[in-house]
């Protein structure tokens, strides 16, 4: 069964590390899956756009519908993307139609804390406009199907918490019920170096 589990919450949430260790895992157990990441797709997508309500809406309505592509013909998509207003979260759900949330919750003090690149201090210091959580509002799902409390949870325990929840919906294998697979983390990362070598992703973080 295809699906669509999106990732959202503020940036340093913890939505990139989860949404690719989730799809590894469901790699790993013979799932045909895809992982999007905000960044790779406003890279390859959405270059032309800025961070005004109006382009940030158009950004998220585009991953919901690759999503809803891959998810129709039998691949699951898993979404990393802030993806701050309630109601284009609401359209893509509505859209997709077998569409998980998972609110990846973090206080904006934590986040800011884990962020070594120094976006939410450029942001306080007004040389970032319109950045989620600081000039921009986020708007926090209001009944996501999962929440991960990823300031007081390792990442180990939330991503088991999203493993079970899946396990329990039915919607992936226990993992000893799966082939061993030989895809590797390692794997991931040298598709990725491939990809920015060859410009369509900034960096294989």
């Amino acid at each position: 069964m295809s699906f669509t589990l999106w990732f959202t919450g503020l940036s340093g949430s913890g939505k990139t590390t989860l949404s690719r260790g989730v799809y590894l895992e469901l790699k790993c157990r013979g799932i045909k899956a895809e992982l999007l990441d905000g960044d790779i797709i406003r890279t390859n997508f959405s270059q032309e756009l800025g961070f005004t309500r109006r382009d940030r809406d158009i950004n998220v309505r585009r991953i919901g519908f690759v999503s809803y592509l891959l998810s129709k013909n039998g691949i699951v998509s898993v979404v990393a993307a802030i993806a701050p207003y309630a109601k284009t979260r609401r359209q893509n759900r509505q859209l997709i139609g077998d569409y998980i949330e998972v609110f990846c919750k973090c206080p904006l003090s934590v986040a800011e804390k884990r962020d070594v690149k120094g976006l939410y201090a450029r942001a306080r210091a007004g040389e970032i406009p319109s950045f989620t959580g600081i000039s921009d509002p986020y708007e926090e799902p209001q009944a996501p199907e999962l929440v991960v409390n990823t300031d007081r949870e390792t990442v180990e325990e939330s991503l088991m918490k999203v493993l079970s929840a899946l396990e329990d919906r039915d919607l992936i294998p226990y993992r000893d019920q799966c082939n061993i697979c030989n895809y590797t983390e390692e794997d991931e990362f040298h598709r990725r170096q491939n990809l920015a070598a060859l410009g369509f992703a900034r960096n294989v973080l």
